[in-house]
């Protein structure tokens, strides 16, 4: 009977392939779209503490903090920690994912990476025109930008409803689109909510990012001190005037994506442990076996640590917690809706609802579908195996699920607190309206299919 090692050694490169490219992608999907369920949850609690205990929950989120370290004073009220600081390891995970795909996923071959650009270019385009069509000349026009970006979790969490009827190719179309389309959202925010630069600090922030370049040239690969550079980084990125979450960004694009040790010789050196580790547990001295045996199993770690990028390893790292603790507590703390009086009819009211609710579902629908269309028709890009048109309108309306970002967005864009409620109360309408209608078209279009074999054969994944 073949062992565990055996397999290892006769399988194929496409195998190890899969493993190495297909297999981490699938598990980031699979954590984000859990995920999603935290963030609905904990936006649920945010939704009924402000509407229950208004004073309580404006009193937590508002309690103010200070870090004073000598040279800087930081004083900012748990929400602005929350959002400046927490949400800078989101946007840190989403910059790595963006590296790891135009490194190793879906968006490093250009044809195949044609089609998720252009319908997130199309995705960004629409909306933001809706929005300033209901807001031109008005006060709501500062928040043109909430309805620029997509929600991975909240997105990929209901096409995970879907189950094995989505087939693997339709679930990575939808990453490529909301990673291309974070992208935009990134440049957004580091152009267009930068306030009065401090020349001194942005220096500082620019010579550590160097810093960080250098480290990893000279291929520094203690933990520590990229983390003593990203915190020095965050401070000085925040005092820059640039906002905060950037530096996560800058940190994401500059981590290593190649290996210290070849993929390709993994399997090799896997094997001649696999003699050396036999070598040992025949030995007769009882100390010997498990010295030599000990010796093996930590190169054994050794060789899969090498073998791993950095990048991988930090995504692996940080992904439960942004998504089941940073994201969640985002959600909370920026929820915050009263629903009685006239908050609601208020809000219906406001051309900046209108914006954002139209912006995120028509926009995002139209966009993505309609550029798709033109990509393809043009032969710049084709579908992917298995996908309709029909599909990609149900993704496109998943795109309009902006929540996290689009809420980043709307506290970004405007400082009259009713016009923030208004636009969030448009982001929850059109997120809720987006999830089930694009959950519904999907569902109705792929009830016939197969379940994806794909998912189960990693080899088949790969040819996606």
């Amino acid at each position: 009977m073949s062992t565990p090692w055996d397999r290892v050694t006769w399988q194929k490169s496409d195998h190890v392939f899969a493993r190495f490219a297909v297999q981490p992608v699938a598990r980031f999907m699979d954590v984000e779209a859990s995920g999603g369920l935290a963030l609905v949850a904990a936006a649920l609690v945010g939704l009924i503490w402000v509407n229950v205990a208004e004073a309580s929950y404006h009193g937590f989120w508002g309690t103010h903090l200070a870090v004073d370290l000598s040279i800087v004073h930081i004083e900012l009220t748990l929400t602005e920690w929350v959002n400046d600081l927490l949400m800078t390891f989101f946007f840190l995970v989403v910059s790595l994912e963006i590296k790891r795909e135009f490194a190793h996923g879906e968006l490093s071959d250009r044809r195949r990476a044609a089609l998720p650009v252009v319908s997130a270019a199309g995705g960004m385009i629409v909306p933001v025109l809706i929005y300033v069509g209901f807001n031109a000349g008005g006060a709501g026009i500062d928040g043109w930008a909430i309805p620029v970006a997509t929600d991975i979790a909240f997105a990929l969490g209901v096409l995970s409803l879907l189950g094995k009827r989505a087939p693997l190719s339709l679930k990575i179309f939808l990453l490529a689109l909301a990673v291309a389309d974070d992208v935009g959202g990134i440049v957004v925010i580091a152009i267009f909510f930068t306030e009065d630069i401090n020349v001194v600090a942005f220096g500082i922030a620019l010579a550590l990012l160097a810093l960080v370049f250098v480290m990893q040239r000279v291929q520094i690969r203690a933990m520590g001190a990229p983390i003593v550079v990203g915190a020095a980084l965050w401070i000085a990125t925040h005092e820059s005037g640039v906002h905060a979450t950037i530096a996560g960004v800058a940190m994401g694009l500059a981590a290593p994506a190649s290996t210290p040790y070849a993929r390709g010789r993994f399997l090799e050196s896997l094997a001649r442990l696999r003699e050396r580790f036999e070598k040992g547990m025949a030995l007769d001295d009882k100390k010997e076996r498990h010295d030599q045996t000990a010796a093996v199993l930590n190169d054994i770690e050794e060789l899969a640590r090498d073998t791993e990028s950095p990048l991988d390893r930090v995504v692996h790292m940080l992904v439960p917690w942004t998504s089941f603790v940073i994201v969640p507590i985002f959600a909370m703390a920026n929820s915050g809706l009263e629903f009685g009086g006239s908050a609601i009819p208020d809000a219906v009211g406001s051309s900046v609802f209108w914006g954002a609710g139209v912006g995120l579902v028509v926009g995002k629908l139209v966009g993505i579908t309609g550029a798709a269309f033109l990509a393809v028709r043009l032969g710049l890009a084709t579908l992917p195996r298995g996908i309709s048109w029909l599909h990609v309108s149900g993704v496109a309306l998943l795109g309009g699920i902006g929540f996290t970002v689009a809420i980043f967005l709307a506290n970004l864009s405007f400082e009259d607190h009713q016009l923030v409620d208004n636009a969030k109360m448009g982001i929850f309408a059109a997120s809720l309206v987006a999830a089930v209608l694009g959950y519904t078209l999907l569902r109705l279009t792929l009830r016939d299919q197969e379940p994806d074999q794909s998912e189960d054969d990693p080899a088949a994944a790969r040819d996606t």
